[in-house]
């Protein structure tokens, strides 16, 4: 168990946290919530001691272990991958470095063998002659093969890193376990291991996340952290909006029947409070009126963007084909032989693991790269915005918000500019800021709005979702099922494609693919042994 006792976190005179007293209890999953900026990590760390609230004390349950997910990427560099996922335990970790050293000595002494003794019991308690073997799983359930379990993890590649980190976290069945975006960078098929183990994770769980699937897929508790305060509710996602939202008419129902009474009140006690024989009715009614009180109903300090794609034209029948697409990066054919049309209702999801294939396909169809064979040819109705996955180079000038957007609008008019950009949560002087300073949440913004105020009728999209709070996801959720033009997306967050998307493709390890008109749910369900296979041949003109 782990809880806080009157926590109240101040920076400058702005309090995040207030008297926060909560208590997060073993066997449960407490989902983390809060608007961009409202203090999820920030709360994560004070639980983990790395951060001293300005008031009140964090209190655990004496000698259980606490694991949390890092995010520094390059801590490990020097250490074999298998020794960075052991290191979750550093208790262990240390013994099995001392034991080794012991060990090696020539001159073994007596006193060494009865503290090789200790070690040994003490390495027999927690599990070490399971560790590498654990370490392994755990690797591999997310996808980082064996070949690299012996390389040090300097040597492998940053999302194999994520990964990396993300197992040291869950090594170990420690008591208390605290996962800060654990969802980021990782495949859906690592998605889909992570939830399973973590519904099965029998101790305390606290996550924050903005995926909404994996927080309804995982969570029994969802604490919402919403003005420096922070309110438990039993239950997923879902019914954690639900309820509040429920909660919230309740109140203003509530308020209107009051204000009736209030009103009925009023109007009887103007009416005979001179009026001798009903003087003492008026005089119970003021008590009456007195006592009733109105409930207080904050809104919510979550924003939401107003997204909204209207292309400029209407799309004809003939959108996009593709022809015996290849393309090889680093010496790996990365994309196979694809061939495949697109038609004017088309909303297409790119899933799979191999993340170089399905960028590069966006990047050759939005015109960033050339394939080495075959040719894809755009319809001529089609205009198309693009959305990449690294877009820091788009960021490197010294342009304000408005002079980045201006030579993408029709309107060369700041007033229309600043409108787009008010729509997505850039008020008053936030448009004179620097591109070059903004944030991955705020450049993420910056390209949506280039692409409403593009109005075009092909939509590019490689994980767009990324950086973005759980408010901006569902505004672009939202803008995407209802935007009456073709989509074509790749992205992490299994609800985003499971409601945008009306067909799948998937890019296979060797390049080739798989397409189906389908949901994503309905994808998995019907391909779940296919889409296992390590040698695929595909017919780009079959049903399947």
């Amino acid at each position: 168990m782990i809880g806080t006792s009157n926590i109240t976190l101040r920076l400058g005179k702005k309090a995040l946290f207030e008297d926060v007293n909560i208590k997060f209890t073993e066997g449960n999953c407490y989902g983390l919530i809060g608007a961009n900026g409202a203090g999820k990590s920030t709360f994560l760390k004070i639980l983990t001691g790395e951060l001293e609230p300005t008031k009140g004390e964090v209190y655990v349950t004496p000698g259980q272990r606490i694991s949390f997910l890092k995010q520094d990427h390059f801590q490990y560099n020097d250490y074999k991958v298998l020794d960075a996922v052991i290191l979750g335990n550093p208790r262990l970790y240390e013994i099995m470095q001392e034991k080794d050293a012991i060990y090696a000595k020539e001159d073994f002494t007596d006193e060494d063998g009865i503290r090789a003794s200790e070690l040994e019991a003490e390495f027999a308690n927690l599990d070490g002659w399971s560790a590498e073997a654990n370490a392994a799983m755990l690797l591999e359930g997310l996808g980082v093969e064996t070949e690299f379990h012996e390389k040090t993890v300097g040597e492998i590649e940053t999302p194999l890193k994520v990964k990396v980190l993300l197992a040291q976290a869950l090594f170990g069945d420690p008591d208390i376990l605290l996962l800060d975006e654990p969802t980021n960078h990782l495949d859906l098929d690592a998605i889909a291991w992570l939830e399973e183990f973590l519904i099965n994770f029998n101790n305390t769980l606290i996550v924050v996340s903005h995926d909404r699937y994996f927080l309804n897929k995982v969570c029994t508790h969802i604490a919402d952290i919403d003005y420096a305060r922070i309110q438990l509710y039993t239950g997923n996602y879902d019914f954690w909006y639900e309820s509040s939202q429920l909660l919230i008419n309740q109140m203003r129902e509530a308020n209107k029947k009051k204000e009736e009474k209030i009103k009925e009140l009023q109007e009887f006690i103007s009416r005979f409070s001179a009026n001798a024989s009903k003087s003492k009715q008026a005089t119970s009614r003021k008590r009456a009126l007195e006592k009733i009180q109105l409930d207080e109903i904050k809104p919510s300090s979550r924003k939401y963007p107003y997204i909204d794609f209207r292309p400029s034209r209407e799309i004809g029948n003939e959108v996009l084909s593709v022809e015996h697409l290849s393309k090889t990066v680093n010496g790996v054919k990365v994309l196979d032989d694809l061939s495949f049309q697109l038609g004017r209702e088309d909303k297409v999801a790119l899933v799979g693991g191999n993340e170089l294939a399905k960028t590069t396909l966006l990047q050759i169809l939005s015109g960033e790269m050339e394939p080495d064979e075959g040719n894809y040819k755009w319809g001529i109705t089609t205009s198309r915005s693009y959305f990449p996955k690294d877009n820091n180079h788009l960021f490197d000038c010294e342009d304000t918000i408005v002079e980045w957007l201006m030579p993408f609008s029709p309107e060369k008019d700041v007033t229309y500019v600043r409108g787009f950009l008010g729509r997505m949560l850039f008020a008053g002087d936030d448009g004179i800021k620097k591109v070059r300073v903004l944030s991955g949440g705020e450049k993420v913004r910056c390209i949506l709005s280039k692409m409403m105020i593009q109005a075009t009728n092909i939509l590019l999209f490689d994980e767009p979702t990324n950086h973005l709070d759980m408010e901006s996801i569902t505004a672009l959720n939202n803008a995407l099922i209802k935007f009456p033009g073709v989509v074509l997306f790749t992205s992490h967050d299994h609800q985003f494609v499971q409601t945008t998307a009306n067909r799948i493709i998937e890019i296979l390890p060797n390049g080739k693919y798989i397409d189906k008109m389908t949901t994503y749910d309905e994808y998995l369900e019907s391909d779940e042994t296919a889409r296992k296979r390590t040698i695929y041949t595909m017919d780009p003109d079959s049903d399947n």
